[in-house]
């Protein structure tokens, strides 16, 4: 025993060279790789490795080339020392995962305006907001000050549809133009006539923008000359969803057809018919076309083929939101659940619903590949989990939910969320909140 015992205590990981003693760490999970590197000093200096971190990174989805600058020891808010760029990068996301999971959420910053309209569209894009209302404006804001920038005034109707990307926004109205705008200045750089009804949506890809009308059709204009490229007619009712990935476009209307087009011939490839009610939203990724109807029902089309592959049922009326990221679709219904579906098997994965469910109708979502989060008629914004479906905490709840209180419209990214509220009887004001998940006292280049 006194012969043996002594050679079990060896530090077999600083005996072995260093390759190998790494080969050995890259089998831990990262959280017992923490615990590894308070050893001693030789295996903190083997644990903090850069590359070994790097493959960690990898292993999560956190592709953010890290700050080529080294981190210096020492407390950057609520960061722990640390000395490898990817282990930085890899601690920062997990602290962002940890507080919208289940830190406590900080005030959210309130931006005021449209007063008691309805905030139709928003936009986020860097750290600017649009939002659009029904007051016929739209106004600029900051997501850092929660500042409104400007307001772009000219439009002589409702504000219904926008986009934006970088500089450039689009907005469409109920007076039958779109609008191209400077988001910087405010400066409205053309103003795009044609259509003879509302403008009800629209999709932007690279300086083309693609609208649909109540009239029916649908138009290709270039953003940079303000002309329309292109028209495209056959729809029998106001088209009310358009998707366009720079070759195709396909668009959803109220004459319960789905339509894929090659716009540059102006042509009618496909007509998608199957659903038997008005056609609410489209995803389209170049390969699927995935429709919601108020028909209840959620179906998968091939964009070559024309068929339809899949009927999703299990919704109980309007599908009113979707999102589509690779082959899991994310869907949000009047009926107050949200599913999560596997568009190539036309598997329902999960139903986010349980006692902690919407009260009322989603309004609208966002899904990224840890989390789900929904908002409704009910004055709540929802956190869950998309890969179990569980509900994991309400990230708003508005005092005047359940008498009056909605949330209209949500965007996030990454590290903030940004909701439009209101109500349809005056008990909640008109606003935009900014809730933001970030690393407190990170650096705003990161953020």
């Amino acid at each position: 025993m006194k012969v043996i015992e002594p050679q079990f205590q060896r530090d077999f990981i600083s005996l072995l060279p260093k390759e190998l003693a790494l080969q050995v760490l890259s089998y831990l999970e990262p959280k017992d790789l923490l615990r590894a590197a308070q050893t001693c000093r030789s295996w903190r200096f083997l644990a903090d490795d850069n590359l070994l971190w790097k493959e960690k990174c990898k292993e999560s989805g956190i592709g953010i080339e890290p700050s080529t600058d080294r981190p210096k020891r020492g407390r950057t808010g609520n960061m722990p020392p640390i000395s490898s760029p990817w282990k930085a990068a890899y601690m920062r996301q997990h602290i962002i995962e940890m507080n919208w999971r289940s830190r406590p959420i900080r005030t959210a910053k309130v931006l005021k305006g449209h007063d008691d309209h309805v905030i139709t569209c928003l936009q986020f894009c860097g750290n600017r907001i649009v939002s659009g209302s029904d007051d016929n404006t739209l106004k600029v804001w900051s997501a850092i000050t929660g500042k409104c920038l400007r307001t772009l005034t000219g439009h002589t109707g409702g504000v219904w549809s926008s986009q934006m990307s970088g500089n450039i926004i689009i907005s469409g109205s109920t007076d039958r133009t779109l609008r191209v705008w400077k988001a910087d200045t405010g400066q409205c750089m053309h103003i795009l006539h044609g259509h003879t009804s509302t403008v009800r949506c629209m999709h932007l890809h690279g300086n083309k923008v693609v609208s649909g009308s109540r009239d029916a059709t649908l138009r290709v204009w270039d953003v940079n000359l303000g002309t329309c490229l292109h028209m495209l007619v056959g729809h029998l009712a106001a088209v009310r969803c358009v998707q366009y990935d720079g070759k195709l476009i396909v668009s959803g209307a109220y004459d319960y057809m789905v339509k894929v087009w090659n716009p540059e011939r102006q042509e009618c490839l496909h007509t998608l018919q199957g659903h038997t009610n008005r056609v609410y939203s489209l995803q389209f990724d170049g390969i699927h076309v995935v429709s919601g109807s108020l028909d209840t029902s959620i179906r998968v089309w091939d964009a070559e083929t024309g068929s339809c592959k899949h009927a999703l049922m299990g919704h109980q009326s309007l599908t009113s939101g979707m999102e589509l990221r690779q082959n899991i679709l994310v869907s949000g219904n009047a009926d107050s659940t949200v599913k999560v579906w596997d568009i190539i098997t036309g598997q329902c994965l999960q139903t986010l619903s349980g006692p902690n469910k919407h009260q009322s109708a989603v309004t609208c979502l966002q899904f990224n590949s840890r989390f789900v989060i929904t908002s409704s008629d009910d004055g709540t914004v929802k956190l869950w989990d998309v890969k179990t479906g569980e509900f994991i905490r309400n990230l708003v709840a508005l005092e005047s939910g359940g008498s009056g209180g909605v949330v209209w419209r949500i965007r996030a990214n990454d590290t903030k969320l940004i909701c439009a509220v209101g109500s349809r009887n005056g008990t909640e004001e008109t606003k935009l909140m900014v809730l933001d998940f970030d690393v407190e006292g990170a650096c705003l280049k990161c953020s």
